[in-house]
């Protein structure tokens, strides 16, 4: 995604500029991209940076006064209203861009930038103390990838700007490779390549002399874990209070602001209290080819009791037919983090853009409000990785189990988030300007004092919502939340049998019914059961229009040949897939992302 890249060196400026130069171009990927670079040779510190153009990033750097302090910054910040005023009572002489305060809070607040509210990454330059300060966001969502060389201290926003002058690194880490094949992500502080990590969350790491001299964080989730428990009825009034003072900020923009309105509680409960003018907002929502699913049938409904436009982006055969274009770009774009299943995500953001430069969404509501696990290490098939990578696939589920450890919401925002969410995010927002008040510091620090009972049912959720808007509080989620009765009680069981039944046709279906639903292929049963609650079908895909592409690469000598594969494995896998009697959806997703991995970044040009 748009960000900063650079490093600290003490070699000379005719051997660093061309390397700022190539790290820069490796982050532009989009003719709406805008960049830059920033040279300071009395410290030692290249830095250049990639924003969309017209957003709150565009426009650096940042300086003081004086011109002794420098800030690039990369994301969003929502600050409270006021502070740019504040900062002119104290004197500071702000410049009329929007970004202009950060510099002067960064000078002003020694614990910078633990006021911030965002997600961003920045770098912070003082010419007087030769130092340069490296930053990210609490939750560690906007990364920041490292390598530590014997010639310089690297950064950047992407892990291939590193590559583009470090082709050494050219690597994949084993231990990665098992946590990506089990969880779907990497954990903790590694990536897929070998050498080359993220910085943690609420990271302050300050760099002299082309060297890391200090490794600091500005915030540890214990400071919310240990607030007190508030009683049910104290915590729904507070978490009320929170959402509905804070929410307006995150419309405030001079950039044109899209709705992503899908048919659950969390974008509801946007459009419950922001209340838009008739029209003022247009809403979009992620469809496929077969039918209306409950997703796109409920949130029309809700667009239009806001009096809102509504429009269905659609997964459909334009898509397919240029599907190899959409997956090799998705690994590329997020260096690995997303597979290709996200393939669709990347078609539908480039879309969204063309709304809206700017996408409001409900992400992270039901991860922070309801504490939801998003993904779990699971077994790959037995065999079709070499027996090797069978310690590290297992270590991966070992190092899962212990990051359970502690509070769930802590692992939900703190964890889960920057390693299994940061793949899709970092694809969105390739595209369009990401936001969402579900990851606003006030809110989840309210969060973090819910009851136990708040956060084990849609009770509260449904409360805020029939408080903002009671309208909307009638129309039923796409999974049922919000019916009454015994018959809400079973019209909810239904959806959810029914979306998980979906789900289980489309990923998980078992062999022995796959081999039946070869049997009535003719009849098209997908159409029948696929479309409802998903807009993405891979596993038919794999073995109707993505036959071809899937065939062609995954059977091509160079995948054959990768040193953990089982090649005999792997040539079932596929044929039995494309046949149609055997379900290897997952597999495929796997093996075809890492090897577009290593076609991009690991083997040679």
């Amino acid at each position: 995604m748009p960000g900063i890249v650079g490093f600290q060196t003490k070699m000379p400026r005719g051997w660093a500029e061309p390397r700022l130069l190539r790290m820069v171009e490796a982050l532009q990927h989009e003719p709406f991209y805008v960049s830059g670079t920033w040279i300071d040779e009395s410290i030692g510190l290249y830095v250049g940076w990639v924003a969309i153009k017209n957003s709150f990033s565009d426009g650096m750097p940042l300086r003081n006064d004086r011109g002794d302090v420098r800030l690039i910054f990369s994301g969003e910040e929502f600050p409270e209203s006021g502070t740019a005023q504040r900062l002119k009572d104290k004197g500071h002489r702000l410049d009329s861009g929007a970004p202009s305060y950060l510099v002067h809070l960064a000078e002003a607040d020694t614990n910078f930038p633990a006021g911030l509210n965002g997600r961003f990454h920045g770098l912070l330059t003082d010419r007087t103390n030769r130092t340069a300060t490296l930053f990210n966001d609490r939750y560690g969502m906007h990364r920041i990838y490292y390598h530590s060389a014997k010639d310089a201290f690297y950064f950047a926003a992407e892990a291939k700007a590193i590559l583009a002058v470090c082709p050494e690194l050219r690597r994949i880490e084993p231990r990665s490779l098992g946590e990506f094949v089990s969880c779907g992500c990497v954990l903790e502080d590694r990536t897929l390549f070998k050498e080359i990590y993220v910085l943690p969350c609420a990271a302050r790491w300050v760099l002299r002399d082309g060297a890391v001299e200090q490794k600091g964080t500005y915030f540890q989730p214990q400071e919310w874990e240990e607030q007190e428990t508030l009683e049910p009825e104290k915590y729904y009034q507070e978490l009320r209070d929170v959402f509905t003072r804070n929410l307006p900020r995150y419309f405030q923009s001079e950039e044109r602001i899209g709705m992503s309105l899908t048919g659950g509680l969390d974008t509801r409960m946007i459009m419950a209290w922001q209340k838009p003018l008739p029209g003022s907002l247009p809403c979009y929502t992620f469809g496929g080819m077969f039918r209306d699913c409950r997703d796109v049938i409920v949130a029309r409904k809700v667009a239009r009791a806001c009096g809102q436009d509504h429009e269905v982006l659609q997964v459909g055969k334009d898509f397919l037919s240029r599907f190899h274009h959409y997956a090799e770009r998705t690994v590329y774009l997020t260096d690995g983090c997303a597979d290709v299943r996200r393939a669709s995500d990347l078609y539908l953001n480039e879309r969204a853009r063309e709304i809206a430069p700017i996408r409001m969404t409900g992400n992270y509501g039901s991860e922070v409000l309801r504490h939801v696990r998003a993904f779990k290490p699971t077994e790959p098939m037995a065999g079709l990785f070499q027996q090797g990578s069978n310690p590290n696939i297992s270590q991966a589920g070992e190092t899962y189990r212990s990051l359970l450890q502690g509070h769930p919401l802590s692992f939900a925002v703190f964890k889960q988030a920057p390693w299994y969410h940061y793949g899709l995010l970092a694809l969105e927002q390739t595209q369009v300007s990401l936001r969402s008040p579900y990851l606003d510091n006030d809110f989840i620090r309210t969060v973090f004092r819910a009851p136990k009972s708040a956060v084990t049912s849609h009770d509260v959720c449904l409360r805020l919502i029939a408080d903002g808007n009671p309208v909307l509080r009638q129309i039923p989620t796409d999974r049922g939340a919000g019916e009454t009765g015994l018959a809400g009680a079973a019209s909810r069981r239904i959806h959810e049998f029914l979306t998980k039944a979906e789900y289980a046709y489309d990923y998980g279906m078992p062999q022995r019914l796959a081999q039946i639903d070869h049997l009535f292929s003719p009849f098209h049963l997908e159409r029948l059961f696929l479309g409802r609650h998903k807009f993405n079908h891979y596993r038919v895909w794999y073995r109707d229009a993505l036959t071809g592409y899937v065939r062609e690469t995954l059977l091509d000598p160079r995948s054959l040949a990768r040193p953990y594969i089982e090649k005999s494995k792997l040539e079932a896998v596929v044929r039995g897939h494309i046949k149609g009697n055997r379900n290897h959806t997952n597999e495929i997703h796997n093996v075809l992302t890492l090897e577009l991995l290593h076609r991009l970044f690991i083997d040679p040009k």
